[in-house]
């Protein structure tokens, strides 16, 4: 059972936040937070991972309110739509935030950062890449002794070892939908039922923006 960020003091916090973020963003995609500030992350998930994920986990005392960008914060009617599905919560930039910082809490961010390594490599370009790529993912959450070993069964776990032989865009497609499903059943329940999320609810104000102007945005 993993233990909330809340029992630790606020200097292990920080030193945690702030290296473990630096870790498995440099490290599965290619990029740190410092990265980002510089301006040499070029790539266009950069990007995307800096508004989503960048704020929320440079902050030692974060909780679900650092989940804005800039000075924009998500509306009531956001919020709610997250108890629709789970796709759209992590469809949601706002809601893909709230929902990492949701398990980093728990210490267990390595499945949404697994699940977005194997969206990234399944999106790869440069079938020359792929080896490289697949190796790095594989290292780092799917063998025996992986820093942030995912938690998958046997069979899953062989069935990826051999795609691993000759790499694929689907190498790691069995192993991406057990750990989507694992998340969809069991984080996304708890996160819909933590206190945190309440709290934002209860402390998000309506959207002023028409329903079809909110559809457009």
């Amino acid at each position: 059972m993993c233990k909330g960020l809340a029992s630790l003091p606020t200097c292990c916090l920080e030193r945690y936040m702030k290296l473990h973020a630096n870790t498995y963003m440099a490290d599965v995609w290619g990029f740190g937070l410092q990265d980002m500030e510089d301006g040499t992350a070029t790539l266009s998930l950069a990007k995307e991972l800096k508004a989503r994920l960048g704020s929320i986990l440079q902050k030692p005392n974060w909780n679900l309110h650092c989940c804005k960008i800039g000075k924009n914060k998500p509306s009531l009617e956001e919020c709610l739509r997250w108890k629709e599905s789970f796709e759209k919560l992590l469809s949601s930039k706002y809601g893909l935030c709230a929902f990492t910082a949701f398990l980093v809490s728990e210490f267990s961010e390595e499945n949404i950062a697994f699940y977005f390594a194997c969206e990234d490599y399944r999106n790869t370009k440069s079938l020359a890449k792929l080896p490289a790529k697949a190796q790095k993912i594989y290292d780092e959450f799917i063998c025996s002794d992986a820093p942030r070993e995912i938690n998958i069964d046997h069979e899953t776990r062989d069935i990826t070892k051999a795609n691993m032989l000759v790499p694929s865009p689907s190498c790691f497609d069995l192993a991406q939908h057990k750990i989507y499903m694992l998340m969809a059943k069991d984080c996304y329940p708890r996160f819909l039922r933590s206190p945190a999320y309440r709290d934002l609810v209860s402390q998000a104000k309506p959207s002023t923006k028409k329903p079809w102007q909110e559809k457009k945005a």
